[in-house]
């Protein structure tokens, strides 16, 4: 049976300083997996991904997991993915997760989580899709940002419309259910052909 939808989660390859960030972890792989959905990340069994993977995977979910392959020499690939996939870079890597998923979850991490969360973003105002992304700020994590966002807004490097284009919230679940009536709605149109 196919799953009823598939969110590509970016996080953390650490698990944080608060323990509140494994917490929200575990809840949205456990939730993808209550709710018959899909996790497409990174592949990585550390930190958070990790945490959310075995979460997602324990409660009989499906887990998509995509690596490059120098991150598999170094032994730090999900071997109990129920699909992962082996790539040649980050390129081919962004590209497949995309590929898979009706919406994206930035949580706390790196700044690999960072180049993703904007990434995704920049191809949504650009017309290269039309999936929802959403930002989960657990314990403030994002909230210098998103007031830094604020910013570029009142100093005219952004508008409001781009802000529109984001989805933040504090509450794993209320956010990945609003992700998820998004994505339904949302043609899912993705021409990364044109990037």
């Amino acid at each position: 049976m196919s799953p009823a939808f598939s969110i590509c989660v970016y996080c953390g390859s650490r698990p944080g300083a608060e323990p509140a960030f494994a917490e929200a972890a575990r809840q949205v792989g456990l939730w993808i997996a209550q709710n018959q959905g899909q996790l497409v990340y990174g592949g990585g069994h550390n930190g958070l991904m990790g945490m959310m993977a075995d979460a997602c995977l324990q409660a009989g979910g499906r887990v998509i997991g995509v690596i490059p392959k120098a991150l598999v020499e170094k032994e730090w690939a999900h071997t109990g993915c129920s699909e992962l996939h082996v790539v040649e870079n980050m390129h081919e890597r962004k590209r497949l997760m995309a590929e898979r998923a009706d919406a994206f979850l930035a949580m706390p991490g790196g700044i690999g989580t960072f180049e993703e969360f904007f990434e995704v973003w920049t191809w949504r105002q650009l017309g290269y899709h039309d999936k929802p992304v959403g930002l989960l700020n657990i314990k403030g994590y994002y909230d210098n940002l998103l007031t830094f966002l604020s910013t570029a807004v009142q100093q005219g490097f952004m508008n409001a419309g781009q802000m529109q284009l984001i989805n933040s919230g504090t509450h794993a679940e209320s956010l990945l259910r609003s992700l998820v009536t998004e994505a339904n709605l949302a043609p899912g149109k993705l021409n990364l052909d044109q990037i």
